[in-house]
């Protein structure tokens, strides 16, 4: 695909990308840092913070299915004005509600906010992620949600250094807020205002044909077939950042430090991976670097269960992370293979993904209470084999020159 824009308009137009995925990633982590404070602040069980988690998850699948018909509707650069807006007033509205307040229902509603905001912005920002790739004509994709997992980790420092200092959640929030609303919009400015983009406007297809091409991605095999490989790395990665640290504590009978620790090696082994992923995909295609990263993350996975000592579970969570640190970027780089139909099939596998990081924790949970958190992994071992067997999915479509690999 011919790019219009100059070589330096690309650089700006990257550089707004990352950013939006580094705030998202920041506005996301600030919040689940704080939980804790926001149990004993409003007086709540656990059952009622898990209903707090419950209404982000339901949101943001709403806003999941927003985003493809905001998309074909308005194109992604102003349809982030309006998400961004969203996810950082959210932000603000939970801070609000938490400390000042008091209130349940505010935060609830601030919440879902966030979350509507929040996983909209993250369809339409992957969709803008997979064109800056397309007009690059290299891996770029892994590189962006590295700088996701590093608002991630900004997000979980600044909470640990605000709750360490005594500041009150709200305060702690709203400059969180205010960050994601006067960096993510700033950056908009650099975004290309593209319905989609196309290099002959007579072929171009109406909003009608748009709204056909939304649901023919539901109806198609391949779009399923990368929903399985995302789903089995969104699990890999999801209950590595919900039961990590309950496996290392209960399973291996740690200290809650080892588990903080423990956890703090999965996060820079997946980030470092996702940085160094980019150029890896050019070299040996993303299906290969998917397939050897299924066998690594299983690897990493096993060694960690029947880990005899704590080094070598170190070395099983590090190999873990690593593995599972490709598959839901390189997921959304396949679907979005075919520009005019990146945004819903962007959106249709995404939502398949999220549906893993949303449901997969409580389900642990559950089987875990049965049988024992160590044993429940097994679960994650068999979903990560199957995303291997899969792979060959997100072979790159006739025509894209991105993750195809030197032959």
């Amino acid at each position: 695909m011919e790019s219009t824009l100059t070589r330096r308009q690309l650089v700006h137009w990257r550089t707004a990308i990352f950013t939006i995925f580094l705030v998202c990633g920041l506005g996301f982590a600030s919040w689940a840092s704080r939980l804790p404070t926001v149990k004993q602040t409003l007086g709540i069980d656990d059952f009622l913070v898990g209903v707090l988690l419950f209404v982000i998850g339901a949101a943001s699948i709403v806003g999941l299915s927003l985003a493809n018909v905001i998309v074909a509707r308005w194109g992604a650069r102003r349809g982030m004005f309006a998400t961004i807006i969203s996810f950082g007033t959210g932000v603000l509205i939970a801070g609000l509600g938490v400390q000042f307040l008091e209130s349940y229902a505010v935060t609830a509603i601030g919440l879902a906010f966030m979350g509507l905001g929040m996983s909209a912005t993250d369809v339409m920002m992957n969709v803008e992620a997979a064109a800056v790739e397309q007009s690059f004509e290299r891996t770029l994709m892994p590189l962006f949600h590295a700088f996701f997992s590093l608002g991630t980790v900004a997000g979980a420092g600044l909470g640990i250094l605000m709750a360490a200092a005594q500041v009150g959640i709200a305060w702690h929030l709203w400059l969180v807020g205010v960050v994601v609303l006067a960096a993510g919009l700033g950056s908009l400015r650099f975004v290309p205002n593209r319905e989609i983009v196309h290099d002959d406007p007579a072929t171009a297809p109406t909003r009608r044909e748009r709204f056909a091409e939304i649901a023919a991605v539901w109806r198609d095999p391949r779009t399923y077939a990368i929903g399985v490989i995302m789903l089995g790395m969104a699990f890999a990665e999801g209950s590595a950042n919900d039961w990590l640290t309950i496996a290392v504590v209960d399973g291996h009978a740690q200290t809650e430090a080892m588990g903080a620790i423990a956890l703090t090696v999965f996060s820079v082994a997946m980030t470092v991976f996702r940085v160094l992923g980019g150029p890896i995909v050019d070299r040996i295609g993303r299906v290969w670097t998917l397939r050897i990263l299924a066998v690594t993350a299983a690897v990493g996975l096993i060694t960690f269960i029947l880990a005899p000592n704590l080094p070598v579970a170190f070395v099983g969570v590090a190999l873990w992370g690593a593995g599972a640190s490709l598959g839901f970027p390189l997921g959304m780089s396949a679907a979005a293979d075919d520009p005019r139909k990146a945004a819903a099939s962007v959106s249709a596998a995404a939502t398949i993904g999220y549906v893993a990081f949303l449901c997969g924790p409580p389900v642990l949970g559950w089987v875990s209470h049965q049988i024992g958190i160590l044993p429940t992994l097994w679960i994650i071992v068999a979903l990560i084999a199957m995303s291997g067997l899969f792979s060959g999915a997100a072979k790159p479509i006739a025509g894209s020159k991105v993750g195809a690999g030197h032959h």
